[in-house]
Formats: structure tokens, sequence, C-alpha cells
């Protein structure tokens, strides 16, 4: 499978994009463990073009990360265009435009998955950034606004005429949010249309590596996205690529290398966020760190811990410390032996 002059191995496994979750240091880690492609959080056009601090600091890609997209949204196409510009100058392998983000916030001034209620404007936004860069574009969007207005399948092949190098569908609409269960059927049928040339990836509910195989098998899409279920989890790669390989379903890590896995991520977004990666550890271990703070979501949704029984001051320990030394001597007390199978 390709995207533009992009080729990718044999049932391609891409990280979704998340606010707040997926920042380098954790992209770094899903690429290690087998996902095909990464992409940033997504970025605000109207604050890269206001050359907003924290929006321009979404634009660090490091090369051991690629293929990479960067994610725009927006509502204006002249902002758009504008801001996928600015994208381009960090060299992104792709430019990934999100019609799909379903919150109020987003959605509910007329960008991400609000666009489903404009389509001329959405198809607008895309032709003015497809003009605007030399970096191939992508979109990811959802099946609709509502069940009464499911406009994936014409949809799709209007984003293809606006010269997109592939498409990304999430099995919901937006009045879902992510609730209930994602419709992969539609994802199937716009992947079937004769009419359709590019890469159609699928998303949603993509959980376990079963399921990851049962989609591509039933619905014959050239790739597959994961996203709630790699937060914390960033090996979810490595086993559904061992169970396209063997069949089978097997532990990749231990225990006690999953813990491993999750600290070395929470060093990573401190040297990302707080300190350079060349200062020792040990002079910040019991600072008041960000990169603690950000690390909390992938701490509260890891898998690691569940089945531990009364864990729940545990936990909430964790989600409350602040420094290093603190977490670690939580997380370090935390035994196999605990766990209820």
């Amino acid at each position: 499978m390709k995207i533009s002059n992009i080729e990718f191995t044999d049932k391609p496994l891409f990280l979704a994009p998340m606010e707040d979750v997926t920042d380098p240091a954790f992209r770094m880690l899903c690429k290690r463990f087998g996902s095909d492609m990464v992409y940033t959080e997504f970025i605000s056009a109207d604050a890269l073009i206001r050359s907003v601090k924290r929006t321009e600091q979404k634009l660090t890609i490091y090369q051991e990360e690629r293929p990479v997209a960067i994610q725009l949204y927006g509502r204006e196409p002249e902002a758009m265009a504008e801001a996928a510009r600015i994208a381009a100058q960090a060299q992104p392998d792709i430019i990934d435009l999100n019609f799909g983000c379903p919150v109020k916030k987003v959605a509910g001034k007329g960008a991400g998955a609000g666009l489903l209620l404009n389509i001329p404007t959405m198809l607008e936004i895309t032709k003015a950034v497809v003009n605007a860069v030399n970096v191939p574009v992508t979109v990811k969007t959802r099946l609709g606004w509502d069940d009464e207005h499911k406009v994936i399948v014409n949809l799709s092949e209007q984003l293809q005429d606006c010269g997109i190098a592939a498409l990304a569908i999430h099995g919901r609409t937006r009045s879902q949010m992510y609730k209930g269960d994602a419709d992969w059927t539609l994802i199937g049928e716009v992947k079937n249309n004769h009419r359709i040339h590019i890469p159609i990836i699928g998303n949603g509910d993509i959980t376990t590596p079963e399921r990851a195989a049962e989609c591509f098998d039933r619905y014959g899409v050239d790739a597959i996205m994961v996203g709630r279920a790699a937060i914390g989890r960033p090996w979810i790669f490595g086993e559904m690529k061992q169970y396209f390989k063997q069949g089978e379903n097997i532990p990749l890590l231990s225990f006690d290398e999953q813990k491993s896995i999750l600290k070395e991520y929470i060093i990573a977004a401190v040297q990302w966020l707080d300190i350079d990666k060349n200062i020792e550890l040990e002079s910040v271990s019991n600072q008041y760190l960000k990169g603690i703070i950000h690390s909390r979501r992938h701490l509260a949704a890891s898998p690691v811990f569940k089945g531990i029984p009364n864990f729940k001051e545990t936990r909430i320990a964790m989600l409350r410390a602040n420094t290093l030394n603190e977490l670690f001597g939580i997380i370090d007390l935390v035994s196999e032996s605990q766990l209820r199978f």
C-alpha cells in the first residue's frame, strides 16, 4: 500500500492523532513497537498562524518517528492553507486535515466534525490546502453528523476529487461522539466503491489484535488506525503485528517490562517538556514537573494495572504524584503477584 510516494508493508497500522496523547515521546514508543505511521496531536490553524508557543511545539518531529503526519483543524480555507504552509516547514511526510473531532470546543465552532454540517466549506478547505503545499494531504473524518445524515460514501468521492492522497474514516457519527459501537459497514462500502482509488484507512474500536485482523479481512481497508486502545499501551502495535504473523494473541511484554515502558514514557515526557535530554534526571527527580502531569492520561488509561484488587487508592496516588521519585516509588511497589488472574 502507498500513500503518494510513501510505501507501507502489508496490513499497516497507524497511531491515530489524539490531543494530549500523541506527543513525540509517545509516538516514538509506538513506532518502536510497530506502528507504521504516527500522527501529531491535532493543531489549531488559527493558533499556529498566531505563533502560539504551545501550538508551535506540536510541530516537533524527529527522524526516528517517520513517516509522520501533522494534523490541522480549522474552519476557514485561507487560514487552513496558511497553517498548512507553516506546518510544511517542519517537513512532515503528510499533512492531515481533521474533519472528525466531535468535541464541542472544536465541532461547535464549525471545525473538525462541525464541517460535516457544511460540506461545501470542507471541500473548499481541502482544495485550498492541497493547492498550498507540496506535501501529500490526507483527511480524517466520520460517517456523518448523525444517523440521518451519514454522507461518507458520497463525501469520500468529493474529497478524492479535491486531490487528497488518502482518507481515514472513523466509524461513528459526530452525534455518537465515542459512544456505541463503531460501524465498519460504511467504511467497507467506501473501500469497495469502484470509483475510489485512494487508500482507505479504517478507525474505530480497534482494541485487540483479533479485531484488527478481522477488519482487514472483512472490510478490505488499506490500513487501520489505532486510537484510544494505544493510550498507556504502545506495545499494542507489536501485539497486533505478532498476531498477523502467528495467528495467536500472545502477550508481548511481561508485567515488569510493561511497567518499565510506562516509566520510559514518563521520562521522555519530562525530557520533552521540562528539561534538556542531556541533563541528569537525578538533578530534577524531586522537582515538580509538567511532563509528569502530561503523562497522567497514559497512567490512568493503561491496562498494566488492570486486575489488581483494591487498586483504587494506589491509582489515585499515582495520579497525584508530582515528582519522578514519588511516582516511580509508587509504580515500583506494584508487583505482578498482586494481579488477580
